[in-house]
């Protein structure tokens, strides 16, 4: 075991630095206050002024607001076509969502391993694992890091098949001088409460097909051929036609308000993110334990996670003791992610054992994620900091 910070230096940490705070205030409660006394609380005018912000953020011509990232997913799926039998080729080094949506379909997720460098999917492995049966390809950006969508848009041109981004980490990207949000049949956001921008619970769908976004929007609600806010505006017919077998995925206004106070700070909200995130690789970059996230000249990292990576042979202790030792020192953090065949569902259903995807499994086991956030002060930052410094020392070999 460890050892553990002294009771003086523990009770010199004064209050706890959760792992995510959001970064709310008057506005995102005014514009949920006009929404409930607007007397429209389901889909209405803020759902469509979000999708309007939204698509102009990330440089899309369509934009479907949703209730999840995994309704994004799902639907996306849905629209392109994937169905039983049919294959997606996906990363393992994921959060349950990515697989879920390819399983509610029939369909198998055929999973890649990663770069270890980057944490995203290889297009390499993708490519070598690309069969008759593959559909689509869904890469995830993991942290708020682009995957390379060159590559992997050139396998999906091969292969004749849609890419579908799970982008929930990735609003305020850009690859190779392109907004995530504006390169691949459809890309699927998260505003999750710990997400970039959140609306508590939600998602966005951002396509620059005309014909996709009806489809998407059909099927977010029902399948029907008028959605409420039509129907019951001024104006408004009461007819209406269920058109497909849809689903119930439509985001709400008082949602969508949260989501419009956010977009209107959403430039310094990633401001801040860019300077905290760099602030952490100057502090830490003299320690040796740990290898830092990077940015790449072609892409713009979104910082939606601070990812270290415990380096092996360095301290006599594993990642979770450190995990440990910032928690008795009052630090949250999380780790990101487990890979998807580890869990018992897929190794029950589909056999994967241990070693299937080494890169993943590798990355996994050495990550923790900090707090990052936009209201993270640079007192309890360099806090963090100097717990970490002060576990590398106390634990070397």
């Amino acid at each position: 075991m460890g050892t553990r910070l002294s009771r003086n230096q523990q009770r010199s940490r004064n209050g706890y630095i959760p792992f995510y705070r959001p970064f709310t205030d008057t506005a995102e409660i005014a514009e949920a206050r006009d929404a409930i006394r607007s007397g429209w609380l389901t889909s209405g005018p803020k759902v469509e002024r979000l999708e309007r912000r939204i698509g102009a953020l990330v440089g899309s011509p369509h934009a479907v607001a949703v209730n999840s990232c995994t309704a994004a997913l799902h639907l996306s799926l849905v629209a392109s076509g994937v169905g039983p039998g049919d294959e997606v080729i996906t990363s393992p080094y994921t959060f349950a969502a990515t697989g879920e949506a390819i399983l509610y379909l029939g369909a198998t997720p055929v999973f890649a391993d990663i770069d270890p460098e980057t944490l995203n999917i290889s297009p390499e492995a993708a490519a070598r694992c690309a069969t008759r049966r593959t559909r689509a390809i869904l890469p995830v950006h993991i942290a708020g890091l682009p995957s390379d969508m060159r590559a992997i848009g050139r396998l999906a041109r091969q292969l004749r098949v849609p890419v579908i981004e799970d982008a929930a980490h990735a609003l305020g990207a850009s690859a190779h001088g392109r907004s995530i949000g504006s390169i691949s049949a459809a890309t699927c956001f998260s505003f999750y409460a710990t997400k970039n921008l959140t609306t508590g619970e939600g998602g966005m769908i951002t396509t620059g097909s005309a014909a996709m976004a009806r489809r998407l929007r059909l099927l977010s609600l029902h399948g029907l051929s008028h959605d409420a806010w039509r129907r019951y505006r001024r104006g408004g017919s009461w007819r209406y036609e269920v058109k497909s077998l849809g689903f119930k995925y439509n985001m709400t206004d008082v949602a969508a308000g949260i989501g419009l106070a956010q977009a209107a700070k959403f430039a310094d909200m990633q401001r801040r993110r860019r300077i905290l995130a760099r602030r952490y690789t100057s502090l830490l970059g003299d320690l040796d334990a740990f290898d830092l996230p990077r940015e790449y000249p072609d892409s713009v990292h979104a910082w939606h996670l601070y990812i270290v990576r415990l380096r092996r042979g360095i301290l006599k202790i594993d990642r979770d003791r450190v995990i440990e030792l910032l928690g008795e020192a009052g630090i949250g953090t999380s780790v990101h992610f487990i890979p998807l065949h580890l869990h018992s569902y897929y190794r029950r259903t589909f056999g994967f054992k241990r070693g299937s995807y080494p890169h993943a499994e590798r990355e996994a086991r050495r990550g923790i994620s900090l707090p990052l956030y936009p209201g993270l002060g640079l007192r309890n930052q360099v806090r963090i900091v100097d717990t970490l410094r002060e576990i590398v020392t106390r634990n070397r070999r």
